[in-house]
């Protein structure tokens, strides 16, 4: 292996940590562990994990909670929706589990560049599980309009063993926010 290739390993685990870092976050107030970062010129720009039991707000993923971080910075900066699309077209997501079919579809339509996601998403995975969302091309965008699906580039299985660790703590725990059964479960024999 060339040193390049290493280093960028080495760089990508790094950001994945970061990923892990949030999710950990997740955990700890009784969410989903999911937690990403976006990465443009090699800086953290946003970070987010799962906010859904808090916000009792279902839409509340790590991959939304940055999306708007950014979305509200850079409107608050003026930036027009191309420059916003532009801006979002040089980042790079890392994400502890891939994106469900709602967030993949946001990073398409905002352009993202690229998605590293740590363990798959069997049920509800939207880059390539269940969809492939991030494969999607829709053509280009007219000027000052948003593209409406990119693609993106998607690597998965970065750090997946321990992406997959959070989500096993997290259900040997007990979800405290799973909704009550409505009738008694059938006693046991």
């Amino acid at each position: 292996m060339e040193a390049c290739e290493t280093e960028e390993i080495i760089y990508i685990d790094e950001c994945m940590k970061l990923a892990l870092e949030q999710a950990n976050l997740a955990l700890n107030n009784l969410e989903v562990p999911v937690g990403c970062v976006i990465i443009e010129d090699e800086k953290v720009i946003a970070a987010g994990r799962n906010r859904t039991n808090e916000t009792r707000n279902a839409t509340r993923h790590a991959e939304m909670e940055a999306i708007d971080i950014l979305l509200e910075q850079w409107q608050r900066n003026g930036l027009s929706k191309a420059d916003i699309a532009k801006r979002f077209s040089k980042c790079t997501l890392y994400v502890t589990c891939e994106p469900c079919i709602m967030c993949a579809a946001a990073l398409s339509i905002l352009g993202i560049k690229e998605v590293y996601y740590g363990c798959a998403n069997d049920k509800f995975g939207g880059c390539g599980s269940i969809l492939a969302l991030h494969t999607s091309e829709s053509g280009g965008s007219t000027r000052d309009e948003v593209s409406q699906g990119r693609g993106f580039k998607c690597t998965g299985g970065i750090m997946a063993p321990e992406a997959i660790s959070l989500f096993r703590s997290f259900y040997e725990q007990g979800n405290p926010n799973a909704p009550k059964p409505h009738r008694p479960l059938a006693p046991s024999i």
